[in-house]
């Protein structure tokens, strides 16, 4: 998968299947977050909830459909990370089944102090380790 360093393997399960017979929108946003959160573990000790003091909240999420899925296929999905900025960043997504695209998306991802309910500065570990991974 072509500008994708980290490669996430999905096989569609039943719980991913909408009453057409195919994957639900809302499902391809899981998928998403299940390559997310082994994204954020492969850079270092980094989760959704702790970036090196602060966990993140994502404001909006993207996704496109070119195919439809279904059950038992297997998956391959493309996690990349890039524009980073003060505080956010952007995660961008492709899902691919034997080469061929099948959807893609992007998530803005904030920073965010759970405690203090606001948005804070990246921490630098993870400033670093995302740069390091993903040459930026």
């Amino acid at each position: 998968m072509q500008g994708f360093q980290f490669i996430f393997p999905y096989q569609v399960r039943v719980s991913d299947i909408n009453y057409l017979g195919h994957v639900a929108n809302s499902a391809v946003l899981n998928i998403f977050q299940d390559a997310r959160i082994a994204y954020l573990a492969k850079l270092g000790p980094f989760s959704e909830l702790d970036l090196g003091g602060y966990g993140l909240i994502l404001p909006e999420a993207h996704a496109f459909f070119h195919g439809e899925m279904f059950l038992g296929d297997q998956l391959q999905v493309g996690i990349r990370g890039g524009g980073l900025r003060r505080s956010s960043f952007l995660l961008l997504y492709r899902i691919e089944r034997d080469g061929q695209l099948m959807a893609e998306g992007e998530t803005p991802v904030v920073c965010f102090d759970y405690e203090a309910r606001k948005a804070r500065r990246i921490p630098e570990q993870f400033r670093q380790a995302l740069s390091r991974f993903e040459g930026l």
